[in-house]
């Protein structure tokens, strides 16, 4: 009887042992989705302390990566958007003015810093268009070795944007 059972256990283990899972791993988010909010006719001027409030449409997550183009020139070839923060300096080196971004949860703000900020020409100043590309932290995290991110038009590719769905404000 002692053999039979043994036989049986045996062949049990065998049969069990053949059986495999195979487990599907699933690394791509499919509820994470990174946006882009547009701002137009921004002035940064004296009366505002070259500072402006971008409001967020809605409030993001404390983890987002929030990044802040500015839009530098157009033509022919499409929009050059440059990422801030962005430097302009004079001939000798030193430092004529720059763009700068905060942001947190609910709002980005941008400021213009500088030496004679009153004397720079309105083109900096006046008519600014920014966008605020936010990011969740799980798309960044993975990311962020394989984007230029100074290329707006690289990281709308990286982190699939549909530019048809930008908030414009």
């Amino acid at each position: 009887m002692k053999k039979i059972t043994l036989l049986f256990a045996f062949i049990g283990m065998i049969t069990l042992q053949s059986c495999t899972v195979n487990e599907v791993r699933d690394d791509y988010d499919n509820d994470t989705i990174s946006e882009v909010f547009e701002y137009s006719n921004v002035d940064l001027v004296s009366g505002n302390g070259y500072t402006a409030l971008l409001d967020f449409p809605h409030t993001i997550y404390s983890s987002d990566m929030v990044l802040v183009y500015r839009l530098a020139d157009y033509g022919s070839a499409g929009d050059v958007w440059k990422l801030m923060p962005e430097t302009y300096y004079f001939n000798d080196g030193t430092l004529d003015f720059g763009y700068d971004y905060d942001f947190t949860q609910y709002d980005a703000q941008v400021s213009l810093h500088g030496y004679d900020l009153a004397g720079l020409g309105n083109g900096y100043k006046l008519d600014q268009v920014f966008r605020v590309v936010v990011i969740p932290a799980y798309l960044g995290n993975k990311s962020v070795n394989q984007v230029d991110f100074k290329d707006y038009n690289a990281v709308v590719k990286a982190f699939h944007i549909d530019e048809t769905k930008m908030i414009k404000k």
